[in-house]
């Protein structure tokens, strides 16, 4: 199965981002393989609606689950249409969180975890 796992780099041995719509990448990991596929979060200094334009990203990659620290409401709201789990509070590398969601160890989320605009951005305004 492929799970998108937010990162501060891009591979498996980079910490996992607990941000989701500002991460730096999102990592597509075939929970499997381990092999995997690292984007660049364009939406990174968008104005606004950053979480919903990373949640539409990354539903175009076909994935069904996206493990995070923490997901704000949009973002929470455009992945829950369309069809995604979210399981949150992530956090050490990429690669030890894929183990952990391949062992039950994280809960899925039924809402945001964060109000609107608690990203880093948001706090030092």
């Amino acid at each position: 199965m492929k799970i998108c796992v937010t990162s501060e780099g891009s591979s498996l041995d980079s910490n996992v981002d607990p941000r989701f719509g500002r991460c730096q990448y999102f990592i597509i990991v075939d929970t499997d393989t381990l092999e995997f596929e690292s984007i660049g979060n364009p939406n990174i200094e968008s104005m606004g609606g950053a979480g919903i334009q990373s949640a539409q990203l990354v539903a175009s990659k076909k994935i069904k689950v996206v493990v995070t620290g923490n997901i704000g409401p949009n973002a929470f709201q455009t992945l829950q249409a369309a069809g995604i789990e979210v399981f949150t509070g992530a956090s050490g590398t990429v690669k030890e969180a894929v183990n952990k969601y391949k062992k039950g160890e994280f809960k899925a989320v039924s809402n945001p975890t964060v109000g609107s605009k608690s990203g880093i951005l948001g706090k030092n305004k």
